[in-house]
């Protein structure tokens, strides 16, 4: 089985309407950077999304960093600035899709929002 995971930083404290348009970037710019035949197959399964929560951007950071050296499809998502918070800010890693196991093993400790 394969799924998606983003991770948000509890720091930020955002608005409900900021948190669903951030996890909506993390989730389709780390699908993009999946090879195609893992696409296709995360598809076929019902497309798993799972949104977990870390402490800030020190730690964001950190599972993005092993998520790289994993080969795990990844991606950093940094705000516009153009609402709720400064220009350049850090707010999400979206990771996969990849298997379960594989996520699990570097996120499973991790609670769900």
């Amino acid at each position: 089985m394969y799924k998606q995971v983003v991770l948000v930083r509890q720091d930020l404290k955002l608005s409900p309407g900021k948190l669903a348009a951030q996890c909506g970037h993390g989730f389709v710019e780390a699908f993009l950077k999946a090879d195609e035949k893992t696409k296709k197959r995360w598809l076929q399964e019902g497309g798993k999304k799972v949104v977990l929560k870390v402490s800030d951007e020190k730690e964001l950071k950190n599972f993005y960093k092993e998520a790289q050296l994993q080969h795990i499809p990844c991606a950093l998502i940094t705000d516009a600035g153009h609402t709720e918070l400064a220009p350049g800010t850090v707010t999400v890693l979206g990771l996969g899709p990849e298997s379960e196991e594989k996520l699990d093993k570097l996120t499973g400790n991790l609670k769900m929002l």
